[in-house]
């Protein structure tokens, strides 16, 4: 039996399909680059990541990190993913270019081709039905059913276009997150859910129609929580497996490590979707390939890559940039993850080439070796738990000699549109001077029962020794993300510093 919550992670807004005996899953990823993010898996529990669809979403300055502009809480949202006669298919919005995307690809590994489809569709789910005609539902509160084009281009002028499902009572969050489904003769659409009877928790909602312009009738069909801070288990596709079973891979709030998957088994009883009453605390489902071994979702890096043939690095999958990386001002050939710095930064947040893995719970630490003999006044290089309100560890100078520092945030940077209109780099907790350029540093974060506390460390000679506060890490919606350890460097005063960070390590703890 392996536990559930199957991934301590952050991988929300799931969808997942099974192509003959492989599952695949899609996740939002909003700011991070590649995004859109495909995760494997030969048995629903254990995941390694097969793709991501782009590297690039929008070359725009937001998702640059130029101008005082980012895309946080933005970017891609929700996918759906189909898999029909051959052919992958992905759909999602991004909220900051406010499109509809579509990629495809023969093969989960790509070549992924972009392509748009007239509209915006929120929280947006694909069905191919029987006669090979298109439909997508989306939206909140009121569920629209728009018939597309045979390619996907857009709505079809003289296609079905109606509202499904329509709130009727006082709820918090309408009915969102959309997935449609057809299953023996029926369709089924799924939904997320928060009304006053629920006590601000959220539920999984489920209608059912005979024919997509019959009537759907439904409602609430899973509550549950795990017995974990009201936080209910909700938001997600259902898939079968091989020989016939039904689960929800769904996912649960928990705290700054962000939006975790949870499986829910269920069952159809008389064409009606019944879940078991309680996500189990442990599951176990047969693999359809034994012994294989995944690839880790989180892990070490030595930095020692070998450019391809046109002369590009590909990082480990567990990597992503915070927004688009300036591909002229890092490198990771020399054994060392190398970056300078071409604009100024007001604080972590808008420093450019963040390289970032997920955090992972119960708890788990990451130690980093940083030269530092390259920085300029005014500059910070470190590691981060990245979130609004950040924790973080890292060598600054300032008239020339070097110190240590460690930093934290209450409070989030302000925006109008997209804009940085106001912002604070953090308190400083803690300061020392630093004789040398090169230091060993360590970020630790505890996410047992929403302790949610990040602590740093500095190597001296054979003994950590603590820089500053614990602290307390909130997950909010300026961000919509779990908290990332990251590596970075930032300049406050003058461009052209550099930093270098080898031997990291990343351990998952408890």
């Amino acid at each position: 039996m392996y536990p559930n919550p199957i991934i301590w992670a952050d991988y929300p807004d799931l969808d997942v399909i099974r192509v003959d005996d492989t599952y695949y899953m899609v996740s939002t990823t909003m700011h991070m680059m590649p995004g859109g993010v495909i995760l494997r898996s030969y048995d629903l529990i254990h995941w390694e990541v097969a793709t991501y669809m782009y590297d690039v979403l929008e070359d725009t300055p937001g998702q640059r990190l130029e101008d005082g502009k980012s895309i946080y809480s933005q970017g891609m949202w929700a996918a759906s993913i189909r898999y029909h006669k051959g052919q992958f298919y992905v759909i999602f919005v991004a909220n900051d270019t406010h499109k509809t995307y579509l990629y495809t690809a023969t093969d989960i590994e790509g070549p992924w081709k972009k392509q748009y489809i007239e509209g915006f569709y929120h929280d947006c789910s694909l069905l191919f039905d029987d006669d090979d005609r298109v439909y997508l539902i989306y939206g909140n509160a009121d569920i629209h059913l728009t018939e597309l084009h045979a390619d996907l281009s857009g709505p079809k002028p003289d296609g079905l276009n109606r509202i499904i499902v329509r709130e009727k009572d006082k709820y918090y969050l309408g009915y969102e997150g959309a997935h449609l489904y057809k299953i023996n003769g029926k369709y089924y659409a799924f939904f997320i859910h928060i009304t006053p009877a629920t006590n601000g928790r959220r539920t999984q909602a489920c209608y059912v129609a005979d024919s997509l312009d019959g009537e759907w009738t439904g409602g609430e069909v899973f509550n549950d929580d795990m017995g974990y801070f009201n936080a209910g288990v909700a938001q997600g596709g259902i898939v079968d497996t091989p020989d016939g079973n039904w689960y929800a891979m769904l996912f649960q709030d928990h705290g700054a490590v962000g939006r975790i998957p949870v499986l829910v088994p269920l069952q159809f009883e008389n064409g009606w979707p019944v879940f078991a009453q309680e996500a189990p605390k442990s599951i176990d489902i047969p693999s359809t390939r034994p012994g294989y071994e995944y690839k880790p979702l989180v892990g070490s890096d030595d930095f020692r890559y070998e450019p391809d043939a046109e002369g590009k690095v590909r990082l480990k999958d567990f990597w992503q940039w915070n927004h688009i990386p300036n591909d002229a001002l890092w490198s990771v050939t020399d054994g060392a993850y190398r970056i300078q710095t071409g604009q100024l930064s007001p604080n972590l947040t808008y420093a450019v080439n963040t390289l970032t893995q997920r955090s992972m719970g119960p708890a788990c630490e990451a130690t980093v070796t940083l030269d530092g003999s390259q920085l300029k006044d005014g500059d910070y290089a470190g590691i981060s738990f990245l979130i609004s309100m950040y924790g973080l560890i890292a060598l600054t100078k300032e008239a020339g000699q070097t110190y240590l520092v460690m930093l934290a945030r209450d409070s989030e940077d302000r925006t109008i549109f997209g804009n940085l209109v106001d912002s604070v780099p953090g308190t400083e907790y803690a300061r020392i001077p630093v004789s040398g350029d090169t230091v060993t540093l360590k970020a630790h974060g505890d996410f047992v029962d929403n302790n949610d506390i990040c602590t740093f460390y500095y190597k001296d000679g054979e003994e950590w020794k603590q820089l500053g506060i614990g602290h307390k890490m909130l997950y909010k919606l300026d961000h919509f993300m779990g908290c990332r350890i990251g590596l970075f460097l930032f300049s406050t005063k003058e461009i052209g510093g550099t930093a270098a960070f080898s031997n990291f390590e990343y351990k998952v703890l408890g």
